[in-house]
């Protein structure tokens, strides 16, 4: 197959384009039969063309039916009929393939993302974030599409934009956004000089307060974010650097010259160890050569899944998968404590697709532990719709060896039921009924027995996801104050720790006490993990109060060489250039690490030269 190639690197991953030939996909069922798969796996149709086409996302209710977001509307971005769509499918019968179909919603433009929760849809349709509600749950939108905010840049290309999302343990819907498309993000309405102005990276929203704000900022095109057992989030990205640990406040590389992160001066680098392509010169060099093969396919990737699901072996839990785009394949990413964060190896590849237009989008685990994929069904780079067929998509199931059909609507039960759910093994129902749980405590719901259970859960669990679990259910409920938060400062447990630090500082409105709290674990504690959720902290409280905090982290000779904290502690320290410049030059003197002292130097060369 020859492959066009019209660009120096790929902007967008998920929107391929055709081959000059007229090559034809293998049919869908054959596809599905096509995968290599590991002993004990097996590949199925869920659904195919006609019935899905041009899936660029999905994702998935509480009753387990899928929710795809269909895109007929690319590169055409603007001033183009709004024709996009939302497809609800389900498998009553439960023999693996979609058997009933509805469309939710078919006047979108430019769709690029979906998510479900709090009586509708989501959706991401640059330059808007939109809102279907569905209040009774008949499918049925109740009215028009509710602008929740605008600004989602669309300017620059048809690439690289606001993409997909994914309900975060801490009650937040997350996002995760392109480098080339800045927005400025704002509810409809809001005047330029108020409008936050975001380069792209990780962001998120939340349903209850309406409040939006960045998370992490940099990476190329990052599409898709997923948690692991202890509520660490990661993003892979394209282009070539493929995977990253979220943290809040982060700098990635590359930089691409952008404001947001100009003095961050040096940026976090990816976690993972090894590439999944050979080009050195040129990412595109290797693309179908045997060493790329060998190496996990190529540079592109999409749709982070970490796997929680309860079908697969338990090796496979904690471990990243994602999308390679032109491999035709999904890479498996085994992740690793290093210091503060993780550093990712190269696994098995999970699955090497023989059908020649395979493009992998979304990865997703079910109710019964099965993982869902998208496939958009195209070839070549992007930046071409020479040939484009709209005509195709498919989503396949990979699962292990039985799976069990229940009939599922977590809407149903009772909160008794959704908090004894935290338990369950496979987080897909975890994650639901905590949502379901949010939900019903922003309607008015009593709370009171459900505070009290998750409360025994927490005191009583026998292991730390467990006992996080409890935390963030208690938290989206409202059923623990900062008083708790802050006895928590003392847990024997890292993770507990490093979660009570950031739900501390949710508000951005931390009480002296804890401040003091803070500067003691920053100056004696003894976890790197705890450290850079400190280091995060600085960013959220006011520069007045971040002096100490600042002088204690920075001081730790045994974060010198970390790959997070020094940068993460310049981060925080560097506004403090405005505020006191001597006293942000002393920081300079009692700072072990020779990138803050480097960074501070050259920070009051480049304010004093610039008066």
């Amino acid at each position: 197959m020859r492959w066009i190639f019209l660009f120096s690197f790929v902007l967008f991953p998920l929107i391929p384009c055709l081959a000059a030939d007229d090559d034809a996909p293998l049919p869908p069922q054959e596809a599905a039969q096509s995968m290599v798969l590991p002993k004990g796996f097996k590949a199925s149709l869920f659904a195919g063309e006609p019935d899905v086409k041009q899936p660029i996302g999905f994702c998935m209710d509480d009753r387990g039916r899928l929710w795809v977001a269909e895109a007929y509307s690319y590169p055409k971005h603007t001033d183009q009929p709004a024709n996009d769509r939302i497809v609800i499918l389900e498998d009553t019968d439960g023999d693996g393939q979609f058997d009933k179909r509805r469309v939710f919603f078919d006047k979108l433009n430019y769709v690029t993302g979906v998510e479900v929760g709090f009586g509708g849809a989501w959706v991401m349709s640059p330059p808007q974030l939109l809102f279907i509600p569905d209040r009774d749950g008949d499918d049925i939108p109740d009215g028009k599409p509710q602008v929740v905010l605008d600004g989602f840049g669309n300017h620059a290309n048809s690439h690289n934009l606001a993409n997909g999302f994914a309900w975060g343990p801490d009650g937040w819907l997350y996002g995760t956004h392109g480098r080339t498309n800045w927005s400025t993000i704002g509810k409809p309405g809001t005047p330029p000089e108020k409008r936050i102005r975001f380069d792209g990276g990780v962001y998120r929203f939340h349903p209850v307060t309406k409040r939006w704000e960045p998370f992490a900022d940099g990476t190329t095109n990052p599409w898709g974010i997923d948690w692991d057992d202890y509520g660490q989030g990661f993003v892979c990205n394209c282009v070539n650097p493929h995977l990253f640990h979220v943290i809040q406040g982060a700098h990635y590389e590359p930089w691409r010259g952008r404001k947001s992160s100009q003095f961050a001066y040096k940026r976090i680098e990816t976690i993972a160890d090894h590439l999944h392509f050979v080009g050195k010169k040129n990412v595109r060099d290797g693309l179908g050569s045997e060493g790329e093969h060998d190496a996990g396919g190529g540079h592109a990737h999409c749709g982070t899944m970490i796997y929680l699901g309860d079908n697969w072996p338990d090796k496979y839990r904690n471990n990243v998968f994602m999308n390679n785009i032109h491999g035709k394949r999904i890479n498996n990413d085994i992740l690793e404590r290093a210091g503060s964060g993780y550093v990712a190896h190269h696994g098995h590849d999970l699955m090497t697709s023989k059908d020649p237009w395979h493009m992998g989008v979304t990865l997703l685990y079910g109710p019964d532990g099965g993982v869902f994929v998208s496939d958009w069904s195209d070839t070549g780079e992007c930046h071409s719709v020479r040939n484009t067929r709209r005509s195709t998509g498919r989503i396949f199931k990979i699962t292990y060896g039985e799976t069990h059909h229940n009939d599922i609507d977590l809407v149903k039960l009772s909160n008794d039921e959704l908090v004894k759910l935290q338990r369950h093994k496979n987080d897909w129902s975890v994650r639901h009924s905590r949502r379901l749980l949010q939900e019903r405590h922003a309607a008015g719901a009593d709370m009171t027995l459900v505070h009290q259970q998750l409360h025994k859960l927490f005191q009583t669990a026998d292991n730390v996801p467990l006992r996080l679990r409890a935390l963030w259910s208690l938290h989206v409920t409202k059923g623990i104050d900062d008083a708790f938060l802050a006895s928590q400062l003392d847990n024997k447990d890292e993770y507990i720790r490093a979660w009570a630090i950031q739900l501390l500082c949710e508000d951005r409105k931390l009480a002296p006490d804890v401040l003091q709290r803070f500067e003691t674990l920053a100056a004696k504690g003894n976890s790197q993990l705890v450290r850079l959720y400190l280091a995060s902290a600085l960013q959220r409280i006011d520069l007045g109060n971040r002096w100490v905090l600042a002088k204690n982290l920075a001081s730790r000779n045994e974060d010198v060489d970390d790959q997070n904290l020094p940068l993460m502690v310049w981060y925080g320290i560097e506004p403090l250039v405005n505020e006191d410049l001597a006293r942000f030059a002393g920081l300079a003197a009692t700072a072990k690490s020779s990138v803050i002292r480097q960074h501070i130097a050259r920070r009051i060369s480049e304010l004093t030269t610039s008066k």
